[in-house]
């Protein structure tokens, strides 16, 4: 009794020292912005010509001079940083929040999930680690500026991308849109007997490739959750599972450019460079189906003998499957039609915050009407992922102090090798959204920045905006939690595959 008084004390202490802490800072902030009110105001982001340094000889002397002038931009960097570390150790904050909830079972405790195992798990998720370093880089903001400044910077940047995806994931991983989907595809499954080696074959092929039509996001989504029902569910090795991942999260990136609105690095340069869908299908989409096909192939007869395992598998509970399949097939026509109006309707408008999130109204009143023919509408994950980009957008957006003049003195040669390598650390759409803003780029070197950003989008999870939306659907099929190093390595051949497939075959010569 005693002990368990104890913890629960615990928790509470914890829990008002926490409270004392936001409420110090706040009152800290209101303080600094009442006194700097009518301070002179500095510029936070400054153009690339504000830093006056285009007669400097190297990017080193660039980048020293631009910390010089706005000394801010270092602060900026370290905090994103910390924020990229944090993420390479988040799966270990989930393991000890893990072991402090075994204690907390072995000890007998009432409550098991107390306030110091939900904090640690808040911060092991992935999610929330961009959002979670938005606080000290406003903090900074605030101190090395005001909070006028602060309030300023986060309310100016564009929040449509973390938005639409939030609304995507939730109308894609409806169950009439899955069930559909996973109709196509059984269609093509059924050639090679529906077996694990054709679902794993078929998701990971047609998946990312209709990503050009619904989106990249949509066509994670979907991808991910016929993944966790036809091949995740029979529990494949680690190695295995991870290389899926990889394979998933590197052909989703380059699947969305058949078209010039689908995925987000081009949507970022198609207005700005005039590059239209027949375009990108001519220079980009026939490279990043062979890349596809070649990275597939070479790990399907690698995994061959693993595959046919977990056919067995299959089959052992193919009475239970034909049960469930049963259940799904109630699914009304008109139910499945509706849904696919206002998937098309939403991804038409994905570019207008006011229409799709008012069309997601109507389509969350629509699913409630219709509630006996669904699953339940989970929004944690959808929002979870939102935060996650927004937080990036956030930080990214106070990068281009260092990443543009990297890229803009490159050969191209270089230059997609250093796309490839800064997406890695960096969303992709901000690497192309800053080469848009380099006058000095020819034809071949957009295509290369661009066929760079698209290559690398598998290597993290905040190298592509739909990664997060595959680590959260397909995160619990992984005890121990998505460890980054393993999904890099798990992506590094498809990412070199593809990257050959680009630039083997390019319409462009460098000069």
């Amino acid at each position: 009794m005693i002990t368990k008084l104890r913890e629960r004390w615990k928790s509470v202490l914890l829990f008002f020292v926490y409270l004392i802490i936001v409420a110090a800072l706040t009152r800290i902030l209101f303080l600094v912005s009442q006194e700097c009110l009518h301070c002179e105001q500095t510029a936070l982001i400054l153009s690339g010509t504000g830093y006056g340094d285009e007669g400097f000889g190297s990017v080193w002397q660039q980048l020293v001079h631009r910390v010089q002038v706005q000394p801010f931009n270092f602060v900026s960097l370290i905090l994103f940083c910390c924020a990229i570390i944090h993420t390479f150790v988040a799966p270990k904050i989930h393991q000890l929040s893990e072991k402090m909830r075994q204690r907390n079972v072995e000890k007998g405790l009432d409550v098991v999930d107390t306030f110091p195992v939900e904090i640690m798990r808040f911060m092991g998720e992935i999610e929330v680690i961009f959002g979670i370093w938005v606080m000290p880089l406003l903090l900074a903001m605030t101190f090395y500026y005001n909070w006028n400044v602060a309030l300023n910077y986060v309310s100016g940047l564009e929040y449509t991308e973390a938005a639409f995806v939030v609304v995507i994931m939730a109308v894609a991983s409806s169950r009439p849109i899955v069930h559909l989907a996973e109709q196509c595809m059984k269609f093509i499954a059924r050639l090679g007997g529906e077996t694990v080696h054709i679902w794993w074959w078929s998701i990971l092929t047609i998946g990312p490739l209709s990503g050009s039509l619904i989106t990249e996001p949509g066509a994670m989504t979907i991808s991910a959750l016929l993944l966790g029902k036809q091949f995740y569910k029979y529990k494949p090795s680690s190695k295995l599972a991870y290389a899926t991942l990889g394979l998933l999260f590197v052909n989703v990136s380059v699947g969305g450019v058949f078209t010039s609105f689908a995925a987000p690095p081009v949507l970022m340069v198609s207005k700005a460079w005039g590059w239209s869908t027949s375009f990108m299908f001519m220079n980009f989409g026939v490279k990043a189906v062979l890349g596809i096909l070649i990275s597939n192939i070479l790990y399907f007869f690698f995994f061959r003998g693993e595959l046919n395992s977990l056919e067995k598998k299959r089959r052992a509970t193919l009475e239970q499957e034909g049960n469930l399949e049963h259940k799904n097939q109630g699914i009304p026509f008109w139910i499945s039609l509706v849904h696919i109006v206002f998937l098309a309707w939403i991804v038409v408008h994905s570019h207008f915050p006011v229409m799709f999130i008012g069309s997601f109204l109507i389509f969350v009143g629509f699913h409630r009407a219709t509630l006996y023919y669904q699953n339940n509408l989970t929004l944690k994950t959808p929002i979870l992922v939102g935060f996650f980009l927004a937080g990036l957008v956030v930080h990214g957006s106070l990068q281009a102090w260092w990443i543009t003049p990297i890229l803009g003195n490159l050969s191209c040669e270089m230059l997609m090798t250093m796309s490839t390598i800064l997406t890695a650390f960096n969303d992709n759409a901000e690497i192309t959204f800053l080469a848009s803003l380099i006058p000095t780029f020819d034809a071949a070197m957009k295509y290369a920045v661009v066929a760079g950003a698209v290559t690398g989008g598998g290597l993290t999870v905040i190298a592509n905006a739909p990664n997060p939306l595959g680590q959260a659907l397909l995160g619990k099929f992984f005890p121990e939690g998505i460890r980054p190093s393993s999904l890099f390595f798990a992506a590094l051949i498809p990412t070199i595959i593809v990257g050959m497939s680009f630039w083997l075959l390019r319409s462009y010569s460098c000069g």
